[in-house]
């Protein structure tokens, strides 16, 4: 259905933050909060049982954290799309979180915007990472020249309409939509992804984002 609401599912252990949440998504006409979970193991319960198209989940949750479930999810094949709640201090866990596969990253007291933008755009099939987010995970990396030089050789390996490709990614573009922009096919883009992949050294999509935003990679 055209107008079917997105049904998102929070799980967060704080009472206060999940009833905060509900009340304010569904102050928008297409977001629906079906369920809440208040740990991990039910979280993973509610997603197998009412499959909604977002999830919200906290990473610091009792009887199974935010990276197990997630870690979980994937290995059950659920298919919902999982935008991890976090907290400035959880750097070392959001990079746990990028390489099993989340789509999306919001800091907790972000404003609503933030979230509404996250939760529609990994609705339609995009990622979405917070810019306080992404600064705070290049924070640091690639300081040294040795590490910047090997970086900068990554990019000239890359052509110009990878480039471009790579450009769009960062902006949370899915295939379908890159395809559209660039008057290109799909299965091309998946061409192009797959060999910015390759000579990056990156595993998915949110690396990738992460390796542009740390580059100051733009378009040209």
């Amino acid at each position: 259905m055209v107008n079917e609401k997105i049904s998102v599912m929070i799980a967060d252990d704080h009472v206060l933050m999940r009833e905060g949440l509900k009340q304010l998504l569904e102050l928008e006409n297409d977001i629906r909060v079906t369920i809440q979970a208040g740990d991990g193991k039910e979280a993973i319960e509610n997603a197998l049982k009412y499959n909604p198209d977002v999830i919200l989940l906290d990473i610091n949750m009792p009887n199974m954290n935010g990276i197990d479930v997630l870690r979980r999810l994937k290995d059950l094949g659920v298919d919902s799309n999982v935008i991890m709640l976090t907290i400035h201090e959880d750097k070392e866990y959001l990079l746990e979180t990028m390489k099993i596969g989340a789509n999306g990253y919001v800091l907790k007291d972000s404003d609503a915007d933030s979230l509404i933008k996250a939760i529609r755009d990994v609705n339609a099939g995009k990622t979405y990472i917070q810019p306080s987010i992404a600064s705070m995970l290049v924070e640091g990396m690639g300081s040294k020249d040795d590490e910047r030089n090997k970086e900068l050789m990554k990019i000239r390996l890359l052509t110009k309409r990878e480039y471009e490709v790579l450009t769009l990614i960062a902006e949370g573009l899915n295939n379908k939509d890159i395809a559209d922009k660039l008057y290109i096919s799909e299965k091309t883009v998946k061409n192009h992804v797959s060999s910015i992949f390759k000579k990056l050294e990156v595993n998915d999509r949110i690396q990738a984002a992460i390796f542009a935003f740390k580059n100051n990679i733009k378009k040209i």
